[in-house]
């Protein structure tokens, strides 16, 4: 990067691409980084086969899992390596295969070292298929992501 300054959506978008080139559990399930802001991130899945439970309803770990990706790229995004302390969420309705679900989340409270974060996952419909509450621990003067993993993922999410 030059000697300017990134912005806070620089910082975001910076962040958002270095964690999706790490990060090989969202890549694996087949999620996208849709938007990245300062404090919020929107994530995507598409139900796949292999995601199914025996009432042929997406199983509630894949739920959890796109929520918690969306939480961990919302509360990284000031590129200050922050981590879940606990998590809760709330399954509202069954997702089905081939269903598109998103993943939408936004910083409630950042103070200090703590922070919360509210994850709503919809599918396709705008239906919602659950609520997901996530609480941070950030471990200050760490980045989330290394200058070497920002500048390989070129800036920007894929």
């Amino acid at each position: 990067m030059s000697g300017t300054p990134s912005t806070p959506q620089q910082t975001a978008d910076r962040v958002g691409a270095g964690m999706l080139r790490n990060d090989r559990a969202t890549r694996t399930l087949g999620m996208a980084v849709l938007a990245m802001a300062p404090g919020a991130a929107t994530l995507s899945m598409r139900v796949r086969e292999d995601m199914l439970n025996g009432h042929d309803t997406c199983h509630g770990g894949f739920i959890a899992t796109l929520a918690d990706s969306a939480f961990a790229f919302a509360c990284n995004s000031y590129d200050e390596l922050t981590v879940a302390s606990s998590f809760g969420i709330d399954f509202i309705a069954p997702a089905r295969q081939n269903d598109q679900l998103i993943a939408s989340c936004i910083e409630v409270s950042k103070r200090g070292r703590t922070g919360v974060y509210d994850t709503e996952v919809t599918n396709q419909r705008g239906e919602r298929i659950a609520v997901f509450r996530g609480r941070s621990h950030t471990m200050k003067g760490q980045p989330a992501v290394s200058a070497h993993d920002a500048a390989s993922a070129g800036g920007a999410i894929p």
